[in-house]
């Protein structure tokens, strides 16, 4: 159930995160900066409006939605797209395309370990990510 995401979430790991950035173009001194952030996670929802918000020693970053409807989003990376968020059984399934075209699609759910799991997909290349609880 997504209800599960909200709260707060540290990430503490993840996996194949460069390749993803290269498929979508990112450089290699924002991909090492990436690399390098643990990023804190509070996720919440009031009257059907979500957000979620990205904090980091770099930066602060909050996204405001309501379940499937379209908004203009600018990404963690610069780039700006077109998002829709909706539920997909017990995991929220973010669907971004940039002006080009480019697809990319992030599924968060709470996995079978209590983590928040965040599994991402643009072009032929997946990556993921992992969260745990703040108590």
């Amino acid at each position: 159930m997504v209800e599960a995401l909200k709260g707060t979430w540290d990430q503490i790991n993840d996996e194949n995160m460069d390749e993803l950035l290269k498929e979508l173009g990112v450089g290699m001194a924002k991909r090492m900066v990436v690399k390098n952030l643990k990023p804190r996670l509070v996720i919440s929802e009031n009257g059907g409006k979500w957000t979620i918000r990205s904090e980091s020693s770099l930066k602060t970053k909050t996204v405001e939605f309501t379940l499937g409807v379209e908004f203009d989003e600018t990404t963690s990376d610069g780039r700006e797209v077109k998002t829709i968020a909706r539920v997909k059984g017990n995991a929220l399934e973010h669907t971004m395309r940039d002006k080009d075209g480019k697809e990319c699609v992030a599924v968060r759910y709470v996995n079978g370990q209590g983590q928040q799991q965040i599994d991402l997909k643009c072009g032929s290349v997946q990556a993921h990510r992992w969260f745990k609880r703040v108590e």
